[in-house]
């Protein structure tokens, strides 16, 4: 079995920056995708950011320049640096994870972390 571990929501003003922390655990064989989601009330959720082995990284249009996502592969975490927040960041976020456990194939989903910008 594997769990993702969220940490880091809070709330900001705008401008502001957050670093959200997902870290994964069980019976992990390999991790070839780790990911970024949001949702936003009464919205779809929607890719912010992700970071596959042997591709790189990718970013939503609206958060490029001001969101790094990263992994530390020794740790099985990934994580999300977010700057230069706006009103229009805010969301429920959650990791993503696509690896390979003794079961083959599996894709993981965090519990969900609030981000909330507003002054």
């Amino acid at each position: 079995q594997v769990q993702l571990v969220e940490s880091g929501g809070g709330l900001v003003q705008p401008g502001g920056s957050l670093r959200l922390s997902c870290a994964a655990s069980g019976s992990i064989l390999s991790i070839n995708a780790m990911g970024w989601y949001r949702q936003a009330p009464g919205k779809q959720r929607e890719l912010v950011a992700g970071i596959n082995t042997g591709i790189g990284t990718n970013y939503a249009d609206s958060v490029k320049g001001r969101f790094t996502i990263s992994r530390d592969n020794a740790k099985n975490t990934v994580y999300l640096q977010m700057n230069s927040l706006k009103p229009a960041d805010t969301a429920v976020y959650y990791c993503n994870v696509g690896l390979y456990s003794g079961l083959g194939r599996v894709n993981v989903w965090g519990q969900g972390s609030q981000v909330a910008v507003s002054s």
